[in-house]
C-alpha cells in the first residue's frame, strides 16, 4: 500500500526565511503598482498624474510599471522563479529613471535605496542556498 501523501523534504531555515522575504517584497510590489495606478486614474497627485496629463515619457513609464509591479507581486508571493525576473525588471526600469533619466522623473532617494537592499539581500540569500548546497553534497559524496 503507498502512503497517501508523498514525503515533502523539511524547509531549511534560509528557504523559509527567503520565502518570508520574497512575500515582503512582494507586498511593497503591490503597493508601487497601486501607487501607479491610482496616480493613472488621477486618485493621487490632485488629478495631476492622469494618464492623458502626463508628458511622453511618464505615459510610457507608468503604465509599464503599473503593470509589472503587480504582475511581479503575484509571482514573488507564490515564489516561482519568474517573480524575481519581472521585479528585476521593474527595478531596473525605476533605476533608470530615478537616476539616470532623474531630470526627466525627478530623483526618488528612497526608490533607489530600497532596490539597492532587495538586490543586496536576494544576492545574499542566493549565496547561502549556494553554501547550503556545497554542504550538503560534501556530506553525501564520500572521500
Amino acid at each position: 500500500m503507498e502512503p497517501d501523501s508523498p514525503t515533502v523534504p523539511k524547509r531549511t531555515l534560509t528557504q523559509i526565511l527567503f520565502i518570508l522575504f520574497l512575500r515582503i517584497v512582494a507586498m511593497t510590489c503591490f503597493w508601487f503598482g497601486l501607487q501607479y495606478w491610482a496616480m493613472l486614474v488621477g486618485y493621487t497627485l490632485d488629478g495631476r498624474g492622469r494618464f492623458d496629463l502626463l508628458s511622453l515619457p511618464w505615459q510610457v513609464a507608468a503604465p509599464s510599471l503599473a503593470v509589472l509591479f503587480p504582475v511581479a507581486s503575484l509571482g514573488l508571493w507564490l515564489a516561482v522563479s519568474w517573480g524575481p525576473v519581472l521585479y528585476a525588471l521593474a527595478a531596473i526600469i525605476q533605476f533608470l529613471m530615478y537616476n539616470l533619466w532623474a531630470d526627466i522623473f525627478g530623483a526618488n532617494v528612497f526608490v533607489l535605496l530600497f532596490h539597492a537592499v532587495v538586490a543586496l539581500l536576494y544576492l545574499l540569500f542566493r549565496i547561502a542556498f549556494w553554501l547550503e548546497d556545497r554542504r550538503r553534497a560534501e556530506q553525501v559524496t564520500p572521500r
